[in-house]
């Protein structure tokens, strides 16, 4: 086999190899019902349930935030998320989670919020909180 043609078959399994890694990476909003049927990390948007409380305790544990939400097909779930609240969740227009279903709680590694901007009344400010690595918070004596 010529030199040629075997640069050419590594060139196309590396093109077909890209192509499938971007197919399986890229990946939609999904709903708090389908999060119950995958036990995968996916993405979920909704809004905030305002009519429920948000616990947040810092003094009891600092590292633990729970509310209810809104899917985009009304569903309705709880959410833990293992960091401190986000400033201003209570005025966002639209949550997106990272993270997986856990029994029936919804436990997020990321919140990104969509939140009102407070200097043009068209614009939308985009605010992402994501939990820090455990070894962040460590420090040597």
């Amino acid at each position: 086999m010529k030199k040629s043609s075997i640069i050419l078959i590594v060139i196309i399994a590396i093109a077909i190899a890209m192509i499938v890694v971007i197919y399986t990476d890229s990946s939609t909003y999904s709903t708090f019902t389908e999060a119950r049927e995958k036990k995968t990390e996916l993405y979920v948007v909704g809004v905030l349930n305002k009519e429920k409380e948000l616990h947040y305790d810092p003094i009891k544990d600092a590292n633990h935030f729970s509310f209810y939400m809104y899917d985009n097909d009304s569903t309705e779930c709880q959410v833990v998320f293992r960091g401190s609240k986000p400033q201003d969740i209570e005025r966002s227009e639209q949550i997106v989670l990272t993270g997986k279903m856990e029994g029936d709680v919804f436990h997020a590694s990321k919140i990104l919020m969509k939140c009102p901007s407070k200097y043009n009344e068209d614009e939308v400010e985009v605010i992402e909180t994501s939990v820090a690595p455990a070894t962040a918070f460590l420090s040597v004596k």
